[in-house]
């Protein structure tokens, strides 16, 4: 789809939401006011496996462990690309990096996106979560991490707005923030600046229908900061822990960054902290929302950007750390957990495989706005599970990353790479943490076979073309190395 086209479609999803919303407004005159709020606390690089709720001993997260007691927790929740900037537009937009153009992280393309003259945003000819809930009455306030272009000044029907001009991390101290359209340095714990934005904009808005999409850019879990000790109140406690939820192993052959943090003691007590600092915010947020009474009122979700492996099969990072790029299924699985007292039953597990571009059409049922989901979306909407019923559901989802493509279903994963490979076939239940590699082996050539077909025919059907890196598209973001070759070069196939 061209971007003319894309901006014709958002006019007429536009002027549809506009007309819904009058008409709302008088057959309906509280309709928006008795709207659940939403909180959305997404973390940056973490990984499901790091909580105490989705079975981790070592690190400490009692309010995110409540939150999963409190609601309903996701135990295959996969994102659809390993790294910030596309999962984010994905969450924010229920499309595909294929379709919303954003194939990797910010930093890398020029000009930039993010800060200068030719900033801007890249998701702006998308319906996406902030516009439609702004159409329907909500104020949407951003605290924390953006990452997705022309951060100096507020995007997307946001009101409330402060973030970095970045989306790397090299402190979580003495960093620069944009506040009120100017950039500053910031002396205190990152963390809990975001927290505090967070729950004053909570206080400032408790009687109207609020959006507060509360992002973290913690733990992050990568970059030179991991080779400093932590400076949080947790720094203490985790100091001569050893930690042995982070396996030892020999360093994988793929492994291309992160080379200094694998089995490194420093690293990984880092890493431990600013989940426990997390963790605290996502205190003050459930505390306020309590005393404000607010509870029954709130819809909220934690997620995590992408996921985030940490020594497992002697890996650490995401699917950009390797070469070639990565789709184990730890750089996939994030957390997922949602909590609404009153409409969503405590002490519930989900075990449907469920991917981060079904997040805003089930938010959007939620909400009582099933009607604004974009049409062009991947994503479905698995909100009766939210209220204990069954849907109907096929376990399957989907992940890119540039060249590389994978389909993971019930049993199987299979991921592709183009134009040459390596391409790979995991038995995930006898092989769960992906050590045996069967591509290729006659015993598995008819799944193989199925699989791919699934997979060509997902992108096939959802792909616009001018993003379709397979066939000669371009990407919104810098592009790593290795990618894509040419169109008429066709993947590796059985």
């Amino acid at each position: 789809m061209s971007a003319p086209a894309n901006d014709r479609l958002f006019r007429r999803w536009t002027s549809r939401l506009l007309l819904s919303a009058i008409l709302l407004g008088v057959c309906h005159p509280l309709a928006a006011a008795e709207r659940p709020n939403l909180v959305f606390i997404l973390t940056d690089n973490h990984g499901a496996w790091t909580l105490g709720c989705y079975g981790n001993p070592d690190i400490r997260t009692p309010q995110i462990d409540r939150l999963a007691a409190e609601g309903i927790r996701f135990t295959r929740a996969l994102s659809s690309n390993p790294v910030c900037s596309p999962t984010r537009a994905t969450f924010l937009t229920g499309l595909l990096p294929s379709q919303h153009g954003v194939h990797s992280f910010l930093g890398g393309e020029r000009p930039s996106a993010q800060m200068g003259p030719d900033a801007y945003c890249t998701i702006r000819e998308f319906a996406s979560l902030p516009k439609i809930l702004k159409q329907a009455g909500y104020v949407c306030g951003l605290s924390g991490k953006w990452h997705l272009g022309a951060n100096l000044t507020p995007q997307e029907g946001f009101t409330s707005w402060i973030t970095m001009p970045h989306g790397a991390t090299t402190e979580f101290y003495d960093a620069q923030v944009i506040e009120n359209g100017a950039v500053r340095k910031e002396p205190k714990y990152l963390t809990d600046l975001w927290t505090e934005h967070g729950v004053r904009f909570i206080e400032e808005n408790r009687d109207r229908p609020f959006f507060l999409y509360l992002a973290y850019n913690g733990p992050y879990a990568l970059g030179r900061l991991l080779l400093n000790p932590a400076r949080n109140r947790h720094a203490e406690y985790y100091a001569d822990k050893e930690l042995l939820s982070f396996p030892r192993d020999t360093m994988h052959p793929w492994q291309f960054h992160n080379k200094d943090f694998l089995n490194n003691p420093t690293s990984i007590r880092r890493v431990a902290a600013e989940i426990s600092g997390v963790d605290d915010g996502v205190g003050e947020i459930l505390q306020v929302l309590q005393r404000l009474g607010l509870d029954e009122k709130t819809l909220v979700v934690f997620a995590g950007d992408q996921g985030w492996m940490g020594g497992q099969n002697g890996l650490w990072g995401m699917g950009d750390h390797t070469r070639p790029i990565g789709a184990h299924e730890l750089m996939m699985q994030i957390p997922l957990i949602f909590r609404h007292t009153g409409r969503i039953a405590a002490g519930q597990t989900s075990d449907l495989l469920v991917s981060n571009y079904d997040f805003l059409p089930t938010v959007l049922s939620h909400l009582g706005l099933s009607d604004q989901r974009p049409p062009q979306s991947p994503g479905r909407d698995f909100s009766p599970v939210l209220r204990g019923e069954t849907t109907p559901w096929e376990n399957v989802a989907f992940y890119e990353m540039e060249n590389t493509r994978a389909i993971r279903t019930d049993g199987w994963k299979y991921v592709a790479r183009h134009p040459e490979g390596p391409c790979e076939v995991y038995d995930m239940q006898a092989d769960p943490q992906e050590r045996f590699n069967q591509f290729g082996q006659p015993a598995v050539t008819d799944k193989q076979r199925e699989l791919a077909a699934q997979l060509d025919a997902f992108f096939a059907r959802y792909a616009d073309p001018q993003y379709d890196l397979w066939k000669d598209g371009r990407s919104k973001a810098g592009r790593l190395g290795g990618a894509a070759g040419p169109a008429a070069a066709p993947p590796q196939r059985p």
